[in-house]
């Protein structure tokens, strides 16, 4: 009888499991205190460097596979016209979908009263980051050096100057056709980057989760446990409520497997706290996975990556009312209204990356007038959060892709119905690169 293969899935989600466990361990033992042995070598060492270098990897892959991936779909779109039609519709669901996050952590926020047993005092400090204004966020789309953008990492010029770069194209016509196909194959070479690193990617979640576990513990939850639910909660309820119904209502498509089939991309997302390291898996997720064309997720997810922001919306209504209630200032609908507008249109010029909320946060809190070194008293707690709202992130990237592929019929509904489309063997493609 033929022993039946652990699917990559299964395997990153015990990689998960074990962290957790192993990380728990370390921190309720002891064992993880300043200066031990198991703290230098082991958590800041052995799991730092896995984890850093499996990050990297990812990062590594973004800004080409973002590039070629683009271009081919922007040729493969065919028509200006329709890649207009991609671009209006992604934009007005990434707004929606934030908008609806931030006041539903709002309202969850108000009901469960948070904030209002704790002390003011806190030991913790945070140093605010001048947020740009939005009139230069819409300045620099437009790239004054493309080279320069791609290795800073700035997604939205790198998205400006792909699609320009494959519009261009498409107006060349035929004498293009030979480069059009060397982007092709230069975007299927990149998928089988990410292949080679999603094959290790089991290790290198159980290191990065180790390490977080064994640095935060549960002390910090406990302290802030009120808080801590509630943002759980709404970020929860957003994700299997609010997002699988816009599915449904948009698409008709079955929120069942789209989740079952999100969970991988998910998990790299909660370990890496980055919705652009997780660009690359959620792009193969979406297109092998779910039959999204790569001429609309090749733009809908980069995209998403950069200005969807739901998950740390929610985060910031819930810290808006636990720090106004903590410091009893009264923000009233106003000043409601004003986080929802604010974090909407902050979302658009932040980028995807670990701990960006909290600046957000920062140009929030200026705008009502709540004390910017309340962030402090949620510092703690803040990159499991992060961790957490990066998958309800990279999850409405995956929803509104879906969406928008049905809506323009560039969905192969086959592969999305089909439980083994896109699986990763592991093993077969760990003995192709020692072969």
């Amino acid at each position: 009888m033929k022993t039946p293969k652990v699917t990559l899935t299964v395997k990153v989600l015990l990689g998960m499991a074990l962290g957790i466990a192993v990380g728990l361990g370390i921190n309720l033992s002891g064992l993880n205190d300043a200066g031990s042995w198991i703290q230098t070598y082991v958590v800041n060492g052995a799991f730092h460097i896995i984890g850093v270098m499996f990050v990297k990897a990812l990062k590594m892959l973004v800004v080409p596979l973002v590039f070629f991936s683009l271009i081919g779909g922007v040729c493969g779109i065919g028509n200006i016209r329709a890649l207009g039609r991609v671009g209006i519709k992604s934009f007005a669901l990434y707004m929606l979908t934030t908008a609806i996050a931030i006041a539903i952590a709002i309202s969850i926020a108000t009901l469960a009263n948070i904030g209002t047993n704790i002390e003011q005092s806190t030991n913790s400090s945070f140093s605010a980051k001048e947020a740009p204004p939005l009139s230069e966020v819409f300045i620099n789309i437009i790239p004054s050096n493309p080279i320069q953008a791609m290795a800073n990492g700035d997604m939205l010029p790198v998205i400006f100057f792909s699609i320009l770069v494959g519009i261009s194209m498409l107006m060349v016509g035929k004498k293009a056709r030979s480069f059009i196909e060397g982007v092709e194959v230069a975007n299927e070479i990149m998928m089988q980057m990410v292949n080679i690193i999603m094959a290790v990617a089991p290790y290198a979640v159980f290191a990065l989760i180790a390490k977080a576990v064994a640095n935060l513990g549960l002390d910090l939850l406990s302290e802030l446990a009120g808080y801590v639910l509630v943002l759980v909660a709404a970020l929860m309820l957003h994700l299997f409520v609010t997002l699988m119904l816009i599915l449904k209502l948009f698409s008709g498509l079955s929120p069942l497997i789209f989740l079952r089939k999100i969970r991988n991309a998910q998990v790299f997302a909660f370990s890496t706290a980055s919705s652009n390291a997780t660009i690359p898996v959620t792009l193969r997720t979406v297109t092998q996975r779910m039959g999204a064309n790569n001429s609309v997720a090749s733009f809908t997810v980069p995209f998403g990556a950069t200005i969807n922001m739901d998950g740390t919306a929610i985060m910031q209504g819930v810290a808006t009312v636990f720090i106004a209630n903590i410091y009893q200032v009264e923000l009233g609908m106003t000043g409601y209204l004003t986080v929802i507008l604010m974090s909407v249109l902050a979302s658009i010029g932040t980028a995807g990356v670990p701990g960006v909320g909290l600046i957000m946060l920062s140009m929030v809190f200026a705008q009502v007038g709540l004390p910017v070194e309340g962030i402090g008293l949620i510092l703690g707690v803040d990159r499991l959060m992060d961790m957490i709202r990066t998958a309800v992130n990279i999850s409405g990237d995956a929803v509104v892709t879906s969406i928008v592929a049905k809506s323009e019929g560039e969905i192969d509904l086959d592969i999305y119905r089909d439980p083994k489309a896109g699986t990763l063997d592991t093993e077969k493609v760990i003995h192709a690169v020692l072969d």
